[in-house]
C-alpha cells in the first residue's frame, strides 16, 4: 500500500475530509479540483467563521445590561489568554513552592541527624531533649516533603476535572447501557419490557435528575467517607442517567438488525449462544452501537454544564457559574470564552472526533467522515 493510500485511509477513518485535498495535491492528482475542495472545507468554512465574528463584534456594541455589556471577540479571546496563562504562572510558583520545601525538608532531616548523633554523646536530660528535637525536626521533615500546594484549581484544572466527570459518568453509562441494548435486541420480550422505561426516563431534564442523584449518594455515603467526592459523583452520574439512552437504543437498533442470513448459518454450524453473540451479534452491532455512544458523549458534554453548577463541581459549570456571580465585564468574557471557545468549540469537537475515528474503525465497508 502506497502513502497515498494510507493517507487517504487516515482521512476517512479519522473522520478528517479537510485533510483528504491536501494528500491528493501532493499525490499529483488534479490541482484544479483539489483547489476546489481545499476552499470547500477550508476557506469557505473560514469566510462563515469571519461573518459570525463580525456579527459578534457588532452585537457587543449595542447589547448591554446593568451597565455590563456582551463582550466582542478581542475582549473575549484577551481574557481567555490571561486565563490561560494564569494557569501555567500558577504551575509555575506551585512547582517553585514544591521544590523549596523539599530543600527544607532535607536540610531538616540533616538537623535531625546530627542532633541524633550528638545525643549519642551525652547522657541523662540532654540526651532525652537532644532526642525530642530530633524527633520535632523529622515530623516538620516529613510535612515538607509532603507538601501539597493549596492554591484554587486553574482555569485548566477545571477543565480536566470536567473531561474527568464525563470520562467517569459516560463509561458507566456504556456499561450499564450496552448490556441491556443487547438482551433487548436478542429478545422481543425483554425489549418489551424495557421499552416503557426508557420512553418514561428518556425526555427527564438533567436538573431533575441532580437531586435525585444527591439524595442517593448521600445515603450510600451516610456510613463513611465516599472514595470519591460527593460533587464529584452528583455530576458523573447526572451525566450518566441522561445520556445512556441513545447508546441503549442504538445498541438494541444493531443487534435487532443483524442480518438473519448470519443467524442462520450460526444453526447450521450448530454455534452456542455465546458464541452467537461474541463472534457474530457483536460485530455485527458495532457500528450502530459506537453511533449510539457518540451521541451519548454528545449528550454527556452538553449536561456537563448544568450539572457543575448545581453540583458545586469544581468544574467547567461552576467556573461559569461563580464568573456569573461576579458580573463584571471581565467574568462575562470569561464565561463568552469557556461556553464558546472551549466548551462548544474546542473539546465538543475533539471528543466528537474520536467517537467517528472509534466507529469508523470497527464499521465495515466504507467509513463515514461524519
Amino acid at each position: 500500500m502506497n502513502w497515498r493510500a494510507v493517507g487517504l485511509k487516515f482521512c476517512k477513518v479519522a473522520g478528517l475530509p479537510i485533510l483528504e485535498p491536501f494528500v491528493r495535491l501532493v499525490a499529483g492528482e488534479d490541482p484544479k479540483e483539489q483547489l476546489k475542495e481545499i476552499a470547500k472545507y477550508i476557506l469557505v468554512p473560514a469566510l462563515a467563521i469571519a461573518v459570525f465574528l463580525g456579527f459578534w463584534g457588532l452585537a457587543s456594541k449595542h447589547i448591554v445590561a446593568n451597565s455590563v455589556s456582551l463582550p466582542g471577540p478581542v475582549k473575549t479571546f484577551s481574557e481567555g489568554g490571561k486565563l490561560i496563562s494564569a494557569h501555567f504562572d500558577q504551575k509555575r510558583l506551585d512547582a517553585e513552592a514544591r521544590r523549596e520545601k523539599k530543600i527544607e525538608a532535607v536540610q531538616l532531616m540533616q538537623k535531625s541527624a546530627a542532633a541524633e548523633k550528638k545525643a549519642q554523646t551525652v547522657s541523662g536530660q540532654q540526651k532525652e531533649m537532644l532526642l525530642a528535637n530530633a524527633a520535632v525536626l523529622k515530623k516538620r521533615a516529613v510535612a515538607a516533603a509532603n507538601y501539597r500546594p493549596s492554591s484554587a484549581p486553574s482555569f485548566i484544572d477545571q477543565i480536566f476535572n470536567s473531561l474527568k466527570t464525563v470520562a467517569f459518568g459516560f463509561i458507566i453509562a456504556t456499561l450499564i447501557a450496552v448490556p441491556l441494548g443487547v438482551l433487548c435486541g436478542m429478545s422481543p420480550w425483554f425489549n418489551a419490557a424495557i421499552t416503557p422505561l426508557i420512553q418514561v426516563f428518556k425526555p427527564v431534564s438533567p436538573l431533575a435528575w441532580l437531586p435525585l442523584a444527591m439524595l442517593v449518594i448521600l445515603s450510600l455515603s451516610s456510613s463513611g467517607e465516599p472514595w470519591l467526592p460527593i460533587a464529584f459523583l452528583t455530576s458523573a452520574i447526572t451525566v450518566c442517567l441522561c445520556s445512556l439512552w441513545p447508546t441503549l437504543v442504538n445498541t438494541t437498533l444493531g443487534v435487532a438488525s443483524v442480518d438473519q442470513d448470519y443467524m442462520n448459518v450460526a444453526k447450521v454450524l450448530r454455534l452456542s449462544w455465546s458464541q452467537q453473540l461474541y463472534k457474530i451479534i457483536l460485530p455485527a452491532s458495532l457500528p450502530l452501537m459506537f453511533a449510539g455512544m457518540r451521541i451519548s458523549l454528545g449528550v454527556g458534554w452538553m449536561v456537563l454544564i448544568a450539572a457543575d453548577m448545581l453540583a458545586q463541581n469544581p468544574g467547567l459549570g461552576k467556573f461559569v457559574w461563580d464568573e456569573y456571580q461576579n458580573n463584571s465585564q471581565v467574568a462575562i468574557a470569561r464565561i463568552a470564552f469557556s461556553v464558546i471557545v472551549i466548551v462548544i468549540g474546542l473539546i465538543g469537537l475533539f471528543l466528537d472526533r474520536i467517537m467517528i475515528c472509534l466507529r469508523n474503525l470497527v464499521s465495515f465497508g466504507n467509513p463515514q467522515t461524519a
